[in-house]
């Protein structure tokens, strides 16, 4: 097992020379724990030490001097939209001079706006975009991303999108989690029954993402303006399903 020792680190960020046993909590949350002139060992894909210089280490297979810096935890980002065709500036615009996002939304902006140019654009050009999008993520310090679908509102979209998601779990150093989130919005070709666009949901869509194992959780947007709290608990149980 290859093993990586980092030494001589000016500040460890969110760690303590005793760690607790407990989790923060209350007031607790506002500290930030840190420890100077510290290492961190890693072995494999774990962190099997850190502690204060004073005990660092002999050898290690591989050996960083950080003298003079910071050493930090990766960011996680438990929620995004890498995957998308254009951005929606133009919204930003209409919220500052007032328009809610509801009132954007029956308009035909907000996502459905998005699903419109996303259902034109091919899978590499999606993934040439959101390949870059993620690793200007990754340069500012995310080592894991969620990445939702729900920018397609049709079967071949969404799967589209979800196979975008897989190729960059592939391509990415960082742990990429995909979400299928088909249930983002009601189309507008289902507008007059929503319902028969949830029917496509639990029957055509959920059956093909877990066919080809294409997401590892399932959301839905319950909101006025999207879907309601009965249609949300029929999606998730056929997501459990």
């Amino acid at each position: 097992m290859a093993s990586l020792l980092i030494r001589n680190i000016r500040r460890l960020v969110g760690c303590e020379e005793h760690p607790r046993t407990e989790p923060l909590r209350g007031a607790a949350l506002d500290q930030l724990p840190t420890l100077d002139e510290a290492f961190l060992l890693v072995e494999g894909e774990r962190i099997a030490d850190f502690g204060p210089m004073s005990a660092c280490p002999d050898r290690a297979d591989r050996v960083l001097d950080a003298s003079g810096r910071f050493l930090f935890p990766c960011w996680c980002d438990s929620h995004t939209h890498l995957v998308f065709a254009g951005s929606r500036e133009q919204e930003f615009v209409d919220r500052i001079r007032g328009l809610s996002y509801q009132e954007i939304a029956r308009r035909g902006g907000g996502i459905l706006n998005s699903a419109r140019r996303l259902r034109r654009c091919s899978e590499e050009e999606l993934f040439e975009q959101a390949a870059q999008r993620l690793q200007e993520v990754v340069d500012m310090g995310t080592g894991l991303v969620e990445i939702k679908s729900g920018y397609g509102l049709d079967p071949d979209s969404e799967l589209k999108m979800l196979r975008v998601v897989r190729r960059l779990k592939e391509s990415s150093p960082a742990l990429v989690k995909a979400t299928f989130l088909g249930a983002h919005a009601i189309p507008e070709e289902y507008r007059a029954d929503p319902d028969a666009y949830v029917r496509v949901v639990v029957e055509q869509m959920l059956p093909r993402v877990a066919d080809e194992g294409l997401a590892e959780y399932v959301d839905v947007f319950c909101e006025k303006v999207a879907f309601s709290a009965a249609q949300t608990e029929r999606i998730l149980e056929a997501g459990v399903r």
